[in-house]
């Protein structure tokens, strides 16, 4: 019989694709939510971004990349993610000062062998801060570094749990290639490093994580073509000072992105993304809409 705690497991793994939720091998970065132009950093100003995404998967897959079988297995996880961005007009070290945060509005639920639990709440709040350079009027590139805060309800004896009880630090790289007429292409590169989780003593390894887009513009405000995600855990699993063996994770995902710049400093995103090589984590869809407007 598969143990309730991993089923625990498999469902915030699904959950932090699109809400933010981990534990055991999942990820605090919400992996596929960025694509066109992420790389780059706005004119001084104040910035609302607003995402909204919606994940299920019926499938959780082991660490050989085959479906476990789990009887009743669904993970349905749907999100509201305010972003504020700031550009105070900074220069250093040759780059453009920006500031973030995002905090996750989420309802999740997990259900297998007859079991089930449903959560809303807010989830955990991530600050960042980046250097944008901008190359020419087409290329752009971007460094910078998150911090994800244990700001999400928690409890640790719950199936399900918005969120994840533990720090998480992400570095990362983006380029992005802008053309309102020709080749469009971005990528979001980044290193994620989680603390323990004090409850349960456990910790995920370390990922190397990537969201990409490629695609072409139309001449008309309109960009279309392929967006979706990599996700490579690079080291096993910590629980109770030893190593959780074959507990690394890998996902890819790939699917159809378009975008509509209104060309007064606001756009829109819209993408559907299927995952198709999954180990030690669910495998599903999500569907993600973004909107970016200067305030």
């Amino acid at each position: 019989m598969f143990p309730i705690q991993r089923l625990a497991v498999a469902g915030l793994m699904a959950a932090a694709s699109a809400a933010h939720a981990a534990a055991g091998g999942g990820s605090t970065y919400p992996n596929g939510a960025e694509g066109y132009t992420t790389a780059a950093v706005p004119p001084p100003g104040l910035y609302g971004l607003l995402y909204v995404t919606h994940y299920s998967a019926d499938q959780m897959n082991g660490a050989d990349g085959h479906s476990l079988g789990i009887p009743g297995f669904k993970v349905e996880a749907t999100s509201v993610v305010p972003r504020l961005g700031w550009v105070p007009g900074y220069s250093l070290l040759g780059g453009d000062l920006a500031f973030h945060a995002a905090l996750p509005l989420t309802t999740l639920k997990i259900s297998a062998m007859g079991m089930a639990q449903t959560k809303s709440g807010i989830g955990d709040l991530t600050i960042g801060t980046a250097l944008g350079y901008h190359h020419s009027p087409s290329l752009h590139t971007l460094w910078g570094v998150d911090l994800v805060l244990p700001t999400g309800g928690y409890r640790a004896s719950d199936m399900t749990n918005i969120g994840r009880h533990q720090m998480s630090a992400d570095f990362t790289f983006a380029v992005s290639h802008i053309h309102p007429a020709g080749l469009n292409a971005d990528l979001r590169m980044g290193y994620l490093v989680n603390q323990r989780n004090g409850d349960t003593d456990y910790r995920s390894g370390s990922e190397l994580h990537a969201d990409y887009a490629l695609g072409w513009g139309l001449g008309n405000g309109w960009t279309a073509g392929l967006g979706g995600y990599a996700r490579q855990q690079l080291e096993n699993d910590q629980a109770s000072g030893g190593g959780v063996s074959d507990s690394k994770t890998r996902v890819l995902a790939i699917g159809p992105a378009i975008k509509f710049d209104g060309g007064r400093g606001w756009f829109v995103t819209a993408k559907w993304q299927k995952e198709v090589d999954v180990r030690n984590a669910p495998q599903g869809s999500a569907v993600w809409l973004k909107a970016v407007l200067p305030l």
